[in-house]
């Protein structure tokens, strides 16, 4: 792989691929599903076309997306749902104009959030505040990745996404064993089913690596289920409801966010 034009190609044949098998599947979720990221595809892949400031802002504008859904589902006030959407965005940006100072100033977006409680004086909910704030500034950050590991990010983008379809098709086609308590839905076959096609996908574009093998085989799936355990904890479904059959942007994210904090670790 070397560079975002060559993988266009492949990319479209992966997504008329995926439309066959939604229309074949006759779910409208994923059909709904399969529209989503047809409409996103070109955004992703224009952005990162654009370079290193492209990359930065898509996902510094995924990130704010993700803070404020974020910040609905956990019952957040305006204040600090501001508080987060003025953080997030600040790994990628730094990741783009500073990378070399990214750990510092990372470090220094954690203490800020953490002191918005403790300069309103909540005495009462402040902890649970403190907390909520600084796990979403820790969830987001791995969108510096988008910025850090360069073109090469769509093949990651590329292979969550099919893995997710697959797994989803896959799961509800073949059944067997739930994956987890915490999303009784998903099922062990969706998994095999998500990571093969996950890696194959990586394998087609030419960027498969040990490294990455892992990061979308164990994070794909660990990323989906964090999410799962948010939602359950505060009772909700989904992180929003204005992606038409796919709930939220944090709902398509959230595997992709996991696979980046791995790839990154790892490679």
């Amino acid at each position: 792989m070397t560079g975002v034009a060559d993988l266009v190609p492949y990319l479209a044949g992966a997504l008329f691929a995926g439309g066959i098998a939604v229309g074949l599947s006759r779910r409208r979720e994923h059909m709904l599903r399969w529209c989503a990221w047809a409409v996103g595809g070109p955004v992703v892949v224009a952005a990162l076309y654009v370079g290193p400031g492209g990359a930065a802002a898509l996902a510094a504008s995924a990130g704010v997306a993700c803070a404020l859904e974020y910040g609905g589902l956990a019952g957040l006030s305006r204040l600090d749902r501001a508080a987060l959407a003025i953080a997030v965005p600040v790994a990628p940006v730094t990741a783009w104009v500073a990378p070399d100072h990214l750990p510092q100033v990372l470090a220094l977006t954690l203490v800020a959030i953490a002191m918005v409680p403790v300069l309103a004086g909540d005495a009462a909910g402040g902890l649970s505040r403190l907390c909520s704030g600084v796990l979403g500034v820790i969830w987001f950050a791995p969108l510096a990745g988008v910025v850090l590991l360069g073109p090469q990010v769509l093949a990651l983008f590329a292979a969550v996404s099919i893995a997710d379809i697959t797994a989803s098709v896959g799961g509800r086609s073949l059944g067997g064993p739930a994956l987890s308590r915490l999303s009784p839905s998903k099922h062990w076959s969706g998994l095999l089913a998500g990571t093969v096609t996950g890696l194959g996908t990586l394998a087609v574009l030419g960027a498969f690596t040990p490294a990455w093998a892992v990061a979308v085989a164990v994070g794909a799936p660990l990323g989906d289920l964090l999410e799962s355990m948010v939602k359950r904890g505060v009772e909700a479904k989904g992180s929003a409801s204005w992606l038409a059959g796919a709930g939220g942007l944090l709902d398509r994210l959230d595997s992709l966010l996991l696979v980046l904090v791995l790839a990154l670790a790892l490679g």
